[in-house]
């Protein structure tokens, strides 16, 4: 009897963690770190990686997802994510412990100014690095009323889901692809051009871009399957944004530390 009770108990842990959604999820993550180590100077991703205690920029992208399971770091909860109605910035929604918007900001602030002990450096880089991330996924940067797209239930080729888990992860699986494969590609459109498109915008605008694109995002089918029709229409904004981040978070990593 205990050892059914034991299954079912982990079984609800494990239905409540699948509700709340990551941003990007790992591979999406990685993604953006890696096509950012390849768009800083090699002395600059030096210098970073020696702050990370050498662990690489694309492999501490999902650490702000992992320390959710330690209460040391529950202030960090609502820094994964912003509400905004129209793309402009409003404090006056915002969670009380903070939003990423808010936290992207002060954290790239607190990393220029330096005094920080070489932990507190590592796990402000570790933040500032996932919340790029977080900020160009346009879920992310919700509008007020059904979480990011997490209350709106779908099936993505017969798995109940719902649309903020298809565009962190589901869509991106779907390729089959590593996240170096698929970084690769990105890669090769990335032009001197594009570069200088994305890295003219302000954070501020990069607000504008996700709620932008969050119309695409909800055109769901009237009986809420998703499939191929879906992928085929919508992932190019999933390529988009994971190439934007990536130039961007190299942007800013060679302001704080080139």
């Amino acid at each position: 009897m205990k050892t059914i009770k034991h299954l079912a108990l982990a079984f609800l842990m494990v239905v409540g963690l699948q509700t709340n959604s990551f941003a990007w999820g790992a591979i999406g993550h990685y993604v953006i770190g890696k096509l950012a180590e390849w768009h800083m100077k090699p002395e600059t991703v030096e210098k970073v990686e020696s702050i990370l205690q050498n662990q690489s920029i694309s492999g501490v992208g999902i650490w702000m997802d992992n320390i959710r399971a330690d209460k040391k770091y529950d202030y960090t909860n609502t820094w994964h994510w912003v509400t905004t109605v129209d793309g402009e910035y409003d404090p006056n929604i915002q969670e009380e412990a903070g939003d990423a918007y808010s936290a992207f900001l002060t954290i790239k602030e607190n990393l220029k100014k330096g005094g920080l002990s070489p932990e507190e450096e590592r796990d402000q880089l570790r933040l500032l690095i996932h919340i790029v991330g977080d900020l160009h996924q346009p879920f992310h940067v919700g509008k007020p009323g059904d979480r990011g797209g997490n209350d709106v239930k779908v099936s993505f080729f017969n798995k109940e889901t719902n649309i903020h888990a298809i565009w962190d992860s589901d869509m991106i699986e779907n390729k089959k692809m590593s996240y170096s494969e698929i970084a690769h590609e990105l890669n090769k459109k990335i032009t001197p051009k594009v570069k200088e498109e994305y890295t003219s915008k302000t954070p501020a605008d990069w607000l504008r871009e996700a709620a932008a694109i969050r119309p695409a995002m909800y055109d769901i089918p009237e009986n809420n399957r998703i499939g191929y029709d879906y992928i085929y229409k919508h992932y190019h904004h999933t390529e988009e944004r994971l190439t934007a981040a990536g130039i961007r978070l190299a942007d800013v990593l060679e302001e704080i530390y080139g």
